[in-house]
């Protein structure tokens, strides 16, 4: 990372909001779920798969929450009604996590039932580490009854993570595999990106040979898709066991290099009118991305 991309990072909280939002239109599929519907379709056609996020988290009113699942339940019966080749995702914390747990776990519930009706997934997204525990507690309770139609991610960052996956091997979970992105104290997440790395291979390996089990490898880093690429040759990993997942807008050639090496690929394909927090931890993640963007403001490129 060069020190221009570190100050950009630094200074986005002072870039205005029009110019993030225009510079980070590739990683956002538009403000309406049609826009996303369309971009699935676009997808699909290439031999790619999609899961669809509504954009939004940290709720303050439980109409929003019920707003939201009622719009991801439209969500799953257009994807049915399209024949699209796509699943969903979704934050507790959009859901009510932080208003109150029974209403956030039922609220979930009944998109997860949809999606079942419609032989469809949801995955749980993770967000901050003060949620990981409830969240992976919702996970297995729905797996009880909803198995097949449910699955959650593990963040590689997270010192907990190798007993979590210990845990979620026995119960045979989905789950996808991520570094993660929210800024964490040393005291729960590794800060040495070497660190991270090692902790993403270890954890992948594990779970690509546990009995069961079923992995999105979530990342954009050439050098671990190399390694996913080598356990799935050395261990004969079944097609049906993974998928490679990768970010909307993020590396789209690699992403083509995957899929054209016969791989399974889905890509995350959020939309909806709260895009800011989400354009600027995009970012924050890529900066050499949050770099380009300051040179073409200002002519330097």
């Amino acid at each position: 990372m060069s020190l221009l991309d570190k100050m950009v990072v630094w200074s986005l909280p002072l870039v205005p909001k029009p110019l993030v939002g225009y510079f980070s239109r590739e990683y956002i599929a538009g403000p309406e779920m049609k826009d996303a519907l369309e971009v699935v379709r676009e997808l699909n056609d290439k031999g790619i798969m999609a899961t669809l996020d509504l954009l939004g988290e940290v709720v303050s009113r439980r109409e929003q929450s019920i707003a939201a699942a009622d719009e991801y339940i439209e969500m799953l019966e257009q994807i049915n009604r399209l024949k699209l080749d796509a699943n969903i995702s979704l934050k507790p914390t959009h859901m009510g996590l932080l208003l109150d747990n029974t209403f956030c776990f039922e609220n979930i519930e009944r998109i997860i039932q949809k999606a079942r009706a419609l032989n469809n997934f949801v995955r749980i997204d993770m967000e901050d580490y003060t949620t990981t525990t409830n969240t992976i507690d919702f996970y297995l309770r729905y797996k009880e009854k909803y198995d097949g139609h449910v699955g959650t991610v593990i963040q590689a960052y997270l010192r907990r993570t190798n007993d979590d996956i210990a845990h979620l091997m026995e119960q045979r979970a989905n789950l996808r595999l991520c570094k993660g992105i929210y800024v964490e104290t040393r005291e729960v997440a590794y800060q040495d990106m070497a660190i991270i790395n090692e902790s993403y291979k270890y954890n992948l390996e594990r779970l690509l040979r546990a009995e069961g089990c079923y992995v999105g490898i979530a990342t954009h880093d050439e050098k671990l898709v190399w390694h996913a690429q080598r356990l799935i040759h050395d261990y004969n990993i079944p097609r049906e066991k993974y998928e490679f997942q990768m970010l909307l807008g993020v590396d789209p050639q690699l992403r083509d290099i995957i899929v054209k090496e016969g791989h399974r690929l889905r890509v995350y394909v959020p939309y909806g009118k709260e895009w800011y927090a989400y354009s600027t931890r995009r970012l924050k993640e890529n900066p050499r991305m949050a770099g380009m963007m300051f040179k073409k403001i200002f002519g330097l490129t």
